[in-house]
C-alpha cells in the first residue's frame, strides 16, 4: 500500500508546469502577516481549493500543495525557518537580509542582483524547505513519508545496529527540489545560478547529518548499541552555509553544442563543487540607502567599536564615522542559587555606551 502510494506520489512530483522566468514569490509563505497564517492553516476539506488560491504559487507548487492537508504549513515553516537564519547570519553585515512585509518582493529588489547574496539567499532557502519536510516526515505530520527504512540495510561493521526513526532526508531533499526549483530554467544564466545555489542548501545539510545511539543491556552494560540518523539544527546549517558565501565563486554563462553551463570567470580558479555557492554579477553598495533595490545602507545601524570584522564600526559604518551614546539600563546582578530550585537575582543600573553608525 505505501508503494502504491510512493509511486502516486512520485507522479505528481514530477508532472511538468511551465517555467516562469520572475522572482520566487513563494517566499510570501515565510512572512508572519494574517493572510499567509490563515493560508497555512488549511482547513482539512477546503487545503486543495486554497492551494489554488495563493496566486503567487506555479501550477508545481500548487500541485504539490495539495498533496495532503500539511504540506503548506511545512512549507511555511521551512521559508520562515530559510528567511530567519539568513538574517541572524547576516545580522551584523553591511547587508542584514531585511524583508519587506509590504511588499510582494520579500527580499525587495535586491534579488534582480545577481550576487552573492542571492546565492545565499537561495541556498539557505532550499535548504529550509528541505529541513521542514524532512522534520515533518519523521514526526508523522506528513503522510507522504515516514522514517528513512533504507538506512537499515547499511553496513555497520557489527558495532551498533540501527533502529529508532532515522530522518528521510533524501524525501524531504526530492520534495525541495520539486517545490523550491519549479520556477528555475536551465535555459539561461540566472536559472543554472539559482538552481545551483538551491542544490547546494541541500547538500549542506546532508553534509551535516549526524548519528545519535542509545544503549541498552542490564545494569547499563551497554550490551547492544541502537543507532539512527538525524539532521543537526538548522544553525549548523546556515554557518555551513556562511562559510561557502565567503568563498562564493563568480562564474561565467558558458553554451557551447547546446550545453549550458557555469565556468569560472577568472583563470586559474577551480571548477566550482555542488556544494559551493556561485553568482555571476558583483555586489551592489549596501552603505548607502537605496530605495530602488530595497538597500537600507548602515546609517544608524548599531556596531561594536572594538570588532574588527564585519560588526566593527569601521567596516559597518563605511568610513562615515559612529556616534556613542551612554544608556543607564538595569539589568539583572548578585543572582544566588536557593535550594531547591530558583534563582533569585538583584536588580542593577549600569552605564553602558552603544554606538551608532552615521
Amino acid at each position: 500500500m505505501r508503494g502504491v502510494r510512493a509511486a502516486a506520489c512520485v507522479a505528481l512530483l514530477v508532472a511538468t508546469a511551465s517555467l516562469q522566468p520572475v522572482t520566487a514569490t513563494w517566499w510570501l509563505l515565510g512572512l508572519n502577516s494574517a493572510q499567509i497564517q490563515s493560508s497555512a492553516e488549511l482547513a482539512p476539506r477546503h487545503y486543495r481549493e486554497e492551494c489554488n488560491n495563493l496566486t503567487y504559487l506555479v501550477a508545481k507548487q500548487k500541485q504539490l500543495c495539495s498533496l495532503s492537508q500539511n504540506v503548506l504549513k511545512t512549507v511555511s515553516l521551512g521559508a520562515r525557518t530559510g528567511i530567519g537564519e539568513c538574517q541572524h547570519q547576516f545580522r551584523m553585515h553591511r547587508w542584514n537580509c531585511s524583508t519587506f512585509t509590504d511588499s510582494p518582493h520579500v527580499f525587495g529588489h535586491l534579488l534582480r542582483i545577481k550576487s552573492r547574496e542571492k546565492a545565499y539567499v537561495y541556498g539557505i532557502s532550499a535548504a529550509g524547505v528541505a529541513y521542514a519536510v524532512t522534520r515533518a516526515c519523521s514526526r508523522g505530520e506528513l503522510t507522504e513519508c515516514g522514517c528513512d527504512e533504507r538506512i537499515r540495510q547499511r553496513p555497520n561493521r557489527g558495532r551498533w545496529e540501527w533502529g529508532g526513526c532515522s530522518e528521510d532526508l533524501t524525501f524531504g531533499e526530492n520534495f525541495s527540489k520539486e517545490f523550491v526549483d519549479a520556477r528555475e530554467s536551465r535555459n539561461t544564466a540566472e536559472g543554472l545560478m539559482n538552481l545551483h545555489n538551491n542544490e547546494a542548501g541541500r547538500r549542506a545539510i546532508r553534509s551535516e547529518m549526524e548519528i545519535l545511539c542509545k544503549c541498552h543491556g542490564v545494569s547499563g552494560s551497554c550490551s547492544m548499541r541502537v543507532c539512527w540518523r538525524r539532521m543537526r539544527a538548522f544553525r549548523s546549517i546556515g554557518d555551513s552555509l556562511l562559510h561557502r558565501f565567503e568563498g562564493a565563486v563568480i562564474v561565467r554563462y558558458v553554451n557551447r553544442k547546446k550545453r549550458k553551463k557555469l565556468r569560472p570567470k577568472r583563470r586559474g580558479f577551480k571548477k566550482p563543487s555542488r556544494r559551493d555557492l556561485v553568482y555571476l554579477e558583483e555586489s551592489p553598495d549596501y552603505c548607502n540607502r537605496n530605495q530602488t533595490l530595497g538597500v537600507l545602507g548602515t546609517v544608524g545601524r548599531l556596531c561594536n567599536k572594538t570588532s574588527w570584522g564585519m560588526d566593527g564600526c569601521k567596516i559597518l559604518c563605511c568610513g562615515r564615522g559612529y556616534q556613542t551614546m551612554v544608556k543607564d539600563v538595569e539589568e539583572k546582578c548578585n543572582c544566588r542559587f536557593i535550594w531547591c530550585c530558583k534563582v533569585e537575582c538583584e536588580r542593577c543600573r549600569v552605564r553602558r555606551e552603544e554606538h551608532y553608525c552615521n
